[in-house]
This record gives C-alpha cells, structure tokens and sequence, in this order.
C-alpha cells in the first residue's frame, strides 16, 4: 500500500488494462498526485516492455509440450469419452432407416404369415367338403327340418350352432355331421343347391373384423365371414354367384 492509501494492485491492472474508463482516470489522478504511486506505475510499465522482448521470451520444448497434453487428455478421461461415442449424424439417420427396414420385415413378416394361414385354412375347408363327398359321409343326422338338425349337435359341440331353414329360397336343408377345420371341432350343415350340396362349416371364432373372403380353389367356391362370435365357411361346386346368393339369404335369415 502506498503512502497515499492506495492499492498497487490497481496500479498493476491500470497497466495491464484492465479498468473501465472511471476507475483508470481514478487511478490516473492519484499517480499524477502520489510520487510513490507514479513511481511504482512507472517500474511496472518498464517491467512489461522488458518482458515483451523477443530475448526474453522462452519457448517450451515440444516434449514438454505432448507431456503436458498427455497429462491433460489423462486427468479429464470423463470429457474425452463423449466425444469419441458420439455418434455422427449421418450414422443416426442409418439406425433410423435400419429401425424403419426392421418395422417393415416385421409387418411384411406379419402378412406374409397371416397369407399363409389364410391359403392353409382355405385348403383345409376344400378339403372337408370333398372327404364328405368321397366318403359318403355327407350327414350324420339326415332330414329337412332345421329342428330336429339344431337339437341334434347339443351336447356334441360345446357351442350351438345356427341351423336355418333356406327352403323358401332355393336351399333346402339336407342335414348335419360332425366335423373338424384347422384341428378345431366344427358343425358342417349342409344344403343344396339343384344337384350341388353346400357344405356349410360354423366354429366358435370372437375374433373381430376380417375373414370376409370369397375365393375358389381346385374348382370349389368358398366364402368365409364371422358373425355372432363365430366363423362361417361356405364350400361347394355350386356357381359362385348362387353361393354368393346362400351367404346373403343366410345372413338375411340371422346366419
């Protein structure tokens, strides 16, 4: 401290700069006031110059210098190691198509699947009528009449089946049998259309929406659809507009 009071620290930073406009013409004013004060002001600024010439300066050696920058890189690992994870942004945008790509795999898996199930189950109801036909085992209970037909699979079935009468319409009823579709017990009723018998397959299925299917294979038509919690498959030979016509009478009728 100077024996005007003041503090050399502050005649130091007005050396170095470092004082707002009000503060350097403060100090200003005491230097120009304090012999001591312009005298250590005067030291520190022949100090400076002194330093600021080339032979003073003194470069570190470049083995100096990687030892200090390896002494830094191993005293902040926690810094470094984000910066070598970090994954660069066109590497983000690949794991996003690869997440799309396995999205897709996964849908194109999922239809693909249900396809097969759906050719499988197809197969399977052709496949029913004609063993019915091959082995003149068409009906278990044969008769017209959709009360004796109905009451006939109680107790055989752990589910009722609807058995409607579609006379009036162009399908008399022939009978009912036992029977199975995609290894489930089912009731195969079964009508006829002229010389054509229609094979009318019903299982318990509460699946909602879907299985709405028209299609034919090896020669037969079959038409699919649910209703009341249960799986309706109409097979026959029969033109595919009539059994077109069976499926809308039958739904008509509460089938």
């Amino acid at each position: 401290m100077s024996d005007c009071g003041h503090d050399p620290l502050m005649i130091q930073a007005l050396a170095d700069g470092e004082l707002d406009a009000v503060h350097a013409a403060e100090i200003e004013r005491r230097i120009g006031a304090c012999p001591d004060c312009a005298a250590l002001h005067a030291e520190i600024l022949a100090l400076r110059d002194a330093l600021a010439t080339d032979g003073m300066r003194v470069a570190a050696p470049d083995r100096l210098k990687r030892r200090i920058a390896e002494s830094l890189a191993a005293a902040a690992p926690a810094e470094a190691m984000p910066r070598m994870t970090r994954r660069p942004r066109h590497w983000a945008w690949l794991g996003a198509g690869a997440g799309v790509a396995a999205a897709a795999s996964i849908g194109l898996f999922a239809v693909v699947g249900a396809f097969q199930e759906d050719v499988a189950l197809t197969a399977d109801l052709v496949g029913g009528h004609v063993r019915s036909l091959q082995a003149s085992h068409l009906v278990d209970v044969e008769t017209s009449d959709h009360h004796v037909v109905k009451p006939w699979f109680d107790g055989r079935l752990t589910f009722s089946p609807p058995v409607i009468d579609l006379k009036d319409q162009g399908f008399p009823l022939v009978g009912g049998r036992l029977d199975y579709v995609a290894g489930r017990p089912a009731a195969a009723v079964v009508y006829r259309r002229g010389r054509h018998l229609i094979n009318l397959f019903v299982w318990p299925d509460a699946s909602a929406g879907g299985l709405e299917r028209s299609t034919e294979a090896d020669g037969y038509a079959v038409r699919r659809w649910r209703a009341h919690g249960m799986a309706f498959a109409a097979v026959s030979d029969v033109n595919p507009a009539d059994l077109a016509l069976f499926e809308t009478d039958l739904k008509a009728s509460g089938g």
